[in-house]
């Protein structure tokens, strides 16, 4: 817990707390039973709720410790309840939050922060600025698939990759989308009107720069499945062009391998090298056939 000192104001942080460490802090605020009981849920998504007046706000933080293949909403995101009114902030979260302890730190230990409004602002900003790292490195990934899409030769297998990028750059966005209900609240309810746009300004960049990952990755996904269609069609000519050199040659060796005892050409001097020679006649015939059409 924290105070305010002679401003009197508090801030409860509730890491992990079990149902009746929540349930007395409840009693002695007064918060609202559904609330508390939203706040103990770890899939909720973003949302705000003014019960009076306390409002009541839930944030997902991004999770920097997220497994690589991570690509849904609670493999990505830690949720961080809130409980903000005049006199008091309670946050509740699962586990330990270095978001809380950096806040905690750099702006209410040094006293720079003096109501529970500038400490709401603080931390909503720092909620919203987890996103920014990781829209950075999304768009870096997208940078390393393209390079590998277009300078490499041989067509490596990306799909899983740019699959999972898509769906972190759509969780993300997704997350913010719904986040922002929290700024507009925050706007309506008269908090500090230049802080609040602040918070929209970086809301606006952050879903303009996933916005424009996942517009490349799905252009880098379509054009990849294009290249690798134009491949295929290359090799499918290859070997079509193949098969149209050797089919008639293998006609006519088909034809002098059957063992019939009365083919004349079988019992001539020049027999086996007339064969050869039509062969080459017929491939040299095709051959310039092709060249003509400028399949060659």
């Amino acid at each position: 817990m924290v105070s305010g000192g002679a401003s009197a104001w508090q801030w409860i942080d509730l890491e992990n707390p079990s149902e009746a460490e929540l349930l007395a802090v409840a009693a002695e605020f007064g918060l609202h039973r559904t609330s508390v009981v939203d706040s103990l849920q770890p899939e909720h998504l973003p949302k705000y709720e003014a019960i009076g007046a306390t409002a009541f706000m839930i944030t997902r933080v991004f999770d920097s410790g997220a497994d690589r293949e991570a690509d849904t909403i609670q493999e990505l995101t830690n949720k961080v309840g809130i409980f903000y009114a005049e006199g008091y902030i309670i946050t509740i979260h699962r586990g330990s939050s270095l978001l809380i302890q950096d806040i905690q730190e750099k702006y209410v230990a040094t006293g720079l922060v003096n109501s529970t409004s500038e400490l709401l602002l603080k931390l909503v900003k720092a909620i919203f600025k987890t996103y920014e790292s990781p829209a950075h490195k999304l768009a870096e990934e997208l940078d390393f698939y393209e390079a590998k899409t277009f300078l490499n030769q041989k067509m490596p297998p990306l799909i899983k990759g740019l699959y999972h990028l898509k769906r972190k750059a759509t969780v993300c966005r997704r997350v913010l989308r719904l986040s922002e209900v929290v700024i507009d609240s925050m706007g309506q309810a008269g908090f500090q009107a230049t802080a609040v746009q602040d918070l929209r300004d970086l809301y606006i960049h952050l879903q303009t720069q996933l916005e424009e990952v996942n517009e490349g990755t799905n252009n880098l996904i379509n054009t990849y499945l294009s290249l690798s269609s134009q491949k295929t069609n290359e090799v499918m000519r290859v070997l079509t062009l193949f098969s149209a050199f050797f089919l008639p040659l293998t006609f006519i060796a088909g034809i002098y391998g059957m063992n019939f005892e009365f083919m004349p050409e079988l019992r001539k001097t020049y027999g086996y090298p007339g064969a050869l020679l039509a062969m080459g006649v017929v491939a040299l015939a095709i051959y310039l056939w092709f060249r003509k059409k400028n399949w060659l």
